[in-house]
């Protein structure tokens, strides 16, 4: 028997509205056909992927904050009431996780409004529907990409194959409910990677705080990279490096803590530094960045650096800076401070790693791209460099940007006492799914 999946999805979640209509019907009666008859509709629906990307649950924050609690390996302290994350840090989730649930749901509620911004290029105009099918198909893209790191194995997990190993359920029309057969792991990335072309080849190179040409190239190199797919990875990084749009801050510190509306009288990537190559934006008006809720005494300062993350450092290290009362990270402190996504300096760490596993020198050595991200942060150059400085450079860089987990798994690294490839380093299914599909597998060790 096949197994199957059952998503519950909204149909639209993002309608245009008028001001000065007083008389407005609820929301779910408004007929699916009406909603995307105009190229505004569409405009207005690409906008609420973008909202709903920016979730607290999906990359608003908790996507993020869950990678460095399921990766931790004693240099974080969870310390809150909270039941979900304590069982993500703890490596023992039920199947009832409710954040297992509410990530796994929202995932798939951006896809469906990304589909059905795809479903309705028809309506909008000659001008703008490159942009338009490219934003959605970043960010369709994205999603699966999240999805199938989160909820399946690594793709390198020896535990039978990509083409074996069960992923999750892909759904390309809109819908308001599904009953999806699980896609294996090869076929998720497959369609990851062919929305992420296309949005490379269909978005412009500048597009306000929205993806850019660049953002699709940032992430492909993240796909590549956990496929250890080296040539393509250092080759994506590279060309977000070699854009000119963007360029490493002279103070590490200057990256975080920025609201959405700072930035576009001085950088040429508007409501960003020039160092976001994308960005969940937030505002005191909208947005969230849950990383600041759960990192910061600005917020409910659930979460405390240990010794072991600071003895990793050495002396002179600018990004000690960003760091206080000796237990606190300091990127977070702004509730209404932007979430990055991809940073600029994640591109020289990619192609230094990737050059370095391909025996290749695309854009520049790994020596050079090491010693640059070190010397921002003060650092004295390294006379060579194995694939153990440049993770540890990662490790310190991007700390508690939510690359975690995904990295020691793409890389082999065990967790603890844990392999990387360990079933309880995966998310369950939510509960929900295998109620009402009482033949669908649950992921091993659930």
């Amino acid at each position: 028997m096949k197994k199957k999946i059952f998503i519950l999805m909204s149909a639209i979640a993002v309608l245009s509205s008028c001001a000065d209509q007083l008389d407005v019907k609820p929301f779910n009666t408004i007929d699916s056909g009406t909603a995307t008859s105009t190229s505004k509709d569409i405009e207005a629906l690409i906008v609420g992927a973008y909202t709903f990307l920016g979730d607290g649950d999906v990359l608003g924050g908790n996507m993020q904050r869950d990678a460095e609690l399921i990766g931790d390996d004693g240099e974080l302290f969870w310390d809150g009431t909270f039941t979900d994350p304590a069982e993500i840090w703890d490596n023992n989730m039920l199947i009832t996780n409710g954040q297992a649930e509410v990530t796994w749901l929202d995932c798939y509620r951006v896809i469906n409004i990304c589909n059905t911004v795809l479903a309705n290029l028809s309506v909008v105009t000659a001008d703008k529907v490159a942009r338009i099918e490219g934003e959605a198909k970043f960010i369709r893209g994205a999603m699966y990409f999240e999805l199938v790191k989160v909820y399946a194995r690594t793709w390198t997990d020896p535990s039978g194959t990509p083409a074996t190993n069960p992923g999750v359920p892909i759904v390309l029309l809109p819908s308001t409910t599904a009953l999806v057969d699980r896609s294996t792991v090869a076929e998720v990335y497959t369609q990851v990677i062919s929305d992420l072309l296309d949005a490379k080849t269909l978005l412009p190179a500048r597009n306000s705080f929205f993806a850019t040409r660049y953002s699709a190239s940032g992430m492909l190199s993240r796909v590549y990279m956990m496929q250890n797919n080296y040539a393509n990875a250092a080759l994506e990084a590279n060309i977000v490096i070699g854009s000119g749009q963007f360029g490493l801050l002279s103070d590490y510190a200057d990256n975080f803590n920025n609201s959405a509306n700072v930035f576009s009288s001085r950088n040429n990537n508007d409501n960003a530094t020039t160092e976001d190559v994308f960005a969940i934006q937030v505002t005191s008006q909208s947005g969230i960045n849950n990383m600041n809720t759960f990192f910061s005494t600005n917020g409910r300062g659930d979460i405390y650096i240990e010794p072991a993350h600071f003895a990793l450092y050495t002396g002179g290290d600018d990004r000690l800076n960003l760091f206080y009362d000796g237990e606190r990270t300091g990127k977070w402190e702004n509730q209404f401070g932007n979430v990055n996504i991809i940073r600029l300096a994640e591109m020289y760490l990619t192609r230094a790693e990737a050059n370095l596993e391909a025996g290749s020198t695309v854009g520049d050595t790994p020596l050079n791209d090491i010693n640059t991200i070190r010397n921002r942060v003060g650092l004295a150059d390294l006379g060579s460099v194995t694939i153990t400085d440049i993770l540890n450079e990662r490790h310190l860089e991007l700390a508690f940007e939510g690359h975690q987990i995904h990295d020691l798994k793409r890389t082999g690294r065990p967790v603890g006492a844990l392999a990387f490839n360990a079933p309880k380093l995966i998310f369950p299914i939510p509960n929900r799914e295998i109620i009402i599909n009482p033949d669908m597998a649950q992921n091993e060790s659930y």
